[in-house]
């Protein structure tokens, strides 16, 4: 059974720093593609940031030079480090993971519309950030 499991959440101040994890089980990691997501309360599912199986990444405009994707494939684990957070990143955030190239790729170009075509989620990690 291919499983992913984020980790990580938490409550946090403006201006602090947190890490998630998303560790996979019953498959490695290290030709799959993998992509961060959130959804804010009431709001619709968006796309953070994508690292490809060669190591390509994206990230939304709101989160760039804050975020950073990464993964380590010996641990079978993909982090988010997240620094410079703000209110309006309060969220629930979702990893997902996907083997086809296509999608890879339409994950590098643009995290919000793979986000559809991806194919493992994992159950997310609550954020919240606040005073």
């Amino acid at each position: 059974q291919l499983q992913l499991v984020e980790s990580g959440g938490g409550l946090v101040q403006p201006g602090g720093s947190l890490r998630l994890s998303c560790a996979a089980s019953g498959f490695t990691l290290d030709y799959y593609a993998i992509g961060w997501f959130r959804q804010a309360p009431g709001k619709e599912r968006e796309g953070v940031s994508c690292i490809s199986a060669s190591d390509s990444t994206s990230y939304a405009d709101s989160v760039k030079g804050r975020f950073t994707i990464s993964r380590d494939d010996a641990k079978n684990t993909v982090y988010l480090q997240m620094n410079s957070l703000k209110p309006e990143d309060t969220a629930v955030y979702y990893c997902a993971a996907d083997l086809d190239i296509t999608v890879q790729a339409m994950c590098v170009m643009n995290p919000d519309q793979a986000q559809r075509y991806l194919e493992v989620w994992g159950q997310g990690t609550l954020v919240t950030v606040s005073s």
